[in-house]
């Protein structure tokens, strides 16, 4: 026989009396810790609110914190958070730097995995899962970190909860991306990639250089982490890797057709 787990609702009167707060507009920090919540449609009314802890419940959508763009930490340890889809509730809370995720569905087996994955899709966190975030770990998530869908069935240009499209959102993303990089770039001592050059990120292209820079930053900046010996192996590839590249260029030119003699008078 199936069990069912009673809902239970985060009331206005709970809020107030656990943040000792005179209205919901004024709390700034909650701990609904173990509270057995499903229900915390509330927290939609706390613009305002920088520390939530809501672990060791039952809770299962984020879509309530959309609007709490104020949070800076966020703990939802043992929840029943089935997918990762809903950190794109997540997305615009800027000042987010700690997220607790873990002992929930949404984490499956795959502990590496599902941590790129995040720092990824939040690349500004500092503090994931009560570890801190490392570059290294900021530059493999840009790598093979898994992109992450929407928990909405959208339709075209899609709006958010507040009312700026998804795209705009994706690129609100990659313009912070972009000054991340630059400082990697200049500790390198390499000619950083002007905001200039892009003057619109909706284009397929535009994002298209964008994820190379992103991928040239972060193959330079794992070199630093290698030896002698590790370094000769990336040196043998990258040379089989230019000589194939050539030959493709050279191959190309062969089966190209030739330039007709008015053509090249003209």
């Amino acid at each position: 026989m199936q069990v069912t787990v009673p809902a239970m609702k985060l009331t206005c009167k709970q809020v107030l009396t656990e943040a000792k707060a005179p209205d919901l507009e004024s709390v700034r920090k909650l701990n609904c810790w173990g509270c057995k919540l499903t229900d915390i449609s509330i927290l939609s009314q706390m613009p305002n609110i920088e520390v939530l802890t809501l672990s060791v419940n039952s809770i299962s959508s984020l879509s309530p914190l959309a609007g709490c763009l104020s949070l800076c930490e966020l703990y939802l340890r043992s929840n029943t958070i089935p997918s990762l889809s809903e950190l794109h509730y997540l997305r615009s809370m800027t000042r987010l730097r700690v997220l607790w995720l873990a002992d929930n569905p949404c984490c499956g087996t795959d502990s590496s995995g599902y941590r790129l994955t995040v720092l990824r899709f939040l690349p500004g966190l500092q503090k994931l899962d009560n570890q801190v975030v490392t570059e290294e770990e900021i530059a493999l998530a840009h790598l093979i970190g898994e992109e992450i869908s929407s928990p909405l069935k959208t339709t075209q240009n899609p709006v958010s909860t507040n009312g700026l499209p998804d795209a705009d959102k994706e690129n609100h993303s990659l313009s912070h991306s972009v000054e991340e990089t630059n400082d990697i770039r200049q500790e390198l001592e390499m000619k950083q990639p002007y905001r200039d050059k892009f003057p619109s990120l909706n284009s397929q292209s535009t994002r298209s250089s964008m994820k190379k820079t992103h991928t040239l930053d972060a193959v330079l900046l794992l070199l630093r982490d290698l030896d002698p010996d590790e370094l000769r192996v990336v040196h043998t590839e990258t040379q089989n890797r230019l000589r194939t590249c050539t030959l493709d260029s050279l191959d190309t030119l062969r089966d190209s057709p030739p330039q007709k003699s008015a053509d090249i008078l003209q």
